[in-house]
């Protein structure tokens, strides 16, 4: 073999590589479709029993129907949307039996990220999140008190910097907002966490972190026990 020959191998095997990276690493557009599905979920903006139709969202989103069909299968994975026969596919509502499953991931995945800090821009994104449900709350807007708290749940995960756990943690705050939509019924249902969340992040900016472990830790007990109650446990 010539070593032009063998260059010109070397460089397709390298480009073939590259190609093969490239295909793990970026998302497909159907992937795409169901993490835009699955912030919605998680920002409240659909709710359990909401019937989804392919043509409506391809047309919002810009995508044919096939890939939007993708992404459903992607979520009915996950148990966020369900299909019925002969009537379509609807965002789940999730039941008792659901509670412990997601808990217990909570505790794993926001107690253990918490306890390790974060970089002062992560520390930040957690303090951001607190007034922001701190101005949710003066506005009287509980729907924005509810996303404030999603999104401080999301920061304390991305206090480690895991794409991994971030995924993860999107799925379960969609789950989280499709069974805390039956606590809502309590209008101030998200104002009970406001003064959890300020202590929890005042700890964390203290560099206090086994303290704010254990705070999350008993938040997310008292949290699970009040879900349990809500829905019958």
């Amino acid at each position: 073999m010539t070593t032009s020959n063998a260059g010109t191998r070397a460089q397709a095997t390298a480009q073939a590589a590259s190609a093969a990276r490239l295909r793990v690493t970026v998302p497909s557009v159907a992937d795409r479709v169901a993490a835009e599905l699955r912030l919605q979920l998680a920002e409240g903006v659909l709710l359990p029993g909401t019937r989804l139709t392919e043509s409506t969202i391809a047309e919002d989103l810009g995508v044919s129907r096939n890939t939007v069909r993708e992404a459903f299968a992607e979520l009915a994975a996950e148990r966020l949307v369900v299909r019925l026969p002969n009537r379509g596919i609807f965002v789940a509502s999730l039941g008792p039996g659901d509670i412990h499953d997601v808990y217990t991931v909570r505790r794993a995945v926001e107690v253990s990220a918490i306890r390790n800090g974060g970089t002062p821009e992560r520390v930040a994104a957690v303090r951001a999140a607190v007034e922001e449900g701190k101005a949710a709350a003066a506005a009287g807007d509980e729907e924005a008190l509810g996303t404030a708290n999603q999104h401080f749940h999301g920061a304390i995960v991305a206090l480690a910097e895991c794409r991994r756990l971030d995924t993860i943690m999107s799925q379960v705050l969609a789950e989280m907002r499709l069974f805390f939509h039956k606590a809502t019924l309590d209008a101030h249902f998200y104002r009970g966490y406001l003064d959890d969340n300020e202590e929890i992040c005042a700890a964390l900016e203290a560099g206090e972190l086994d303290r704010a472990g254990d705070l999350l830790l008993a938040y997310l007990d008292r949290s699970e026990a009040k879900q349990s109650a809500v829905h019958g446990e």
